[in-house]
């Protein structure tokens, strides 16, 4: 299907693996322009023809500073931002937890976020198509028990949405969230291995109590995602705007 983002000019973070790299690998199949990041150098190598990268840690303000002059030398302007950058955090009651580890889930999971859109928004004021996606999850609505640090940083992912939504409104700039629920690939599973660990039970009945709590018992894939935020970024979703929208199989609680 044609989504009408021939040429866009898009940028990504953290999109050399996962979710990122399916939503690096949608926009170039619609044909838009492509620059992205990550901290994963030999991931960034892997990437697709045609896909500008450089890397970077996206909470670092010096690093992001290089990132946009870079992107914007090689994309001319800006269309899209596809706040990605994520980190899993600790795994643990809040008394144990290392507030420097609490510190690094907070920046990279939402001050990355900031740090990156207010480079972008005076460029994306020149798009007649402009939007933002941050990444959420289901956890910035829920809550995450002994996931703490993380499920705070993306509840503000959430509030970060909504605010931006309203402030950019009158410049036609659009601004939504994306909330995963259980997401197939290495990193979920580390997740609920360490949850696991945590609660001394095995992977498959951690994996089972996980699944108890949605009424569609499969994993999201990055590329239902991708495809999700193509759809906003696109014309033809033009007038949604300052949505938190849960791809999750309609989780009820996390645990």
């Amino acid at each position: 299907m044609d989504m009408g983002l021939q040429g866009a000019r898009v940028l990504v973070t953290a999109g050399a693996n996962g979710i990122g790299r399916a939503v690096v690998e949608a926009f170039l199949a619609e044909g838009a322009r492509v620059f992205t990041c990550d901290v994963d150098a030999a991931g960034l190598a892997t990437l697709p023809l045609g896909v500008g990268h450089r890397r970077a840690d996206v909470a670092d303000r010096a690093q992001v500073a290089a990132l946009f002059e870079a992107a914007l030398e090689e994309l001319g302007g800006l269309d899209v931002l596809v706040n990605n950058a994520g980190i899993a955090g600790p795994t643990g009651r809040l008394e144990e937890i290392n507030p420097e580890d609490w510190d690094r889930c907070v920046e990279v999971c939402l001050t990355s976020q900031f740090n990156c859109a207010r480079l972008a928004i005076p460029h994306l004021r020149r798009s007649a198509n402009a939007s933002i996606v941050n990444l959420s999850s289901a956890a910035g609505k829920h809550g995450f028990g002994l996931r703490t640090p993380y499920a705070a940083a993306k509840w503000g992912v959430i509030g970060l949405t909504k605010s931006l939504a309203i402030e950019l409104g009158d410049d036609g700039i659009r601004v939504n969230a994306i909330l995963p629920g259980l997401v197939a690939g290495d990193r979920q599973r580390r997740v609920l291995e360490a949850k696991a660990q945590q609660r001394g039970i095995g992977f498959a009945e951690m994996e089972r109590q996980a699944f108890s709590f949605t009424s569609i018992k499969e994993y999201v894939t990055p590329q239902q995602l991708a495809d999700q935020i193509l759809f906003l970024c696109s014309p033809r979703g033009r007038t949604i705007s300052g949505q938190a929208i849960s791809v999750d199989g309609d989780t009820r609680m996390l645990s």
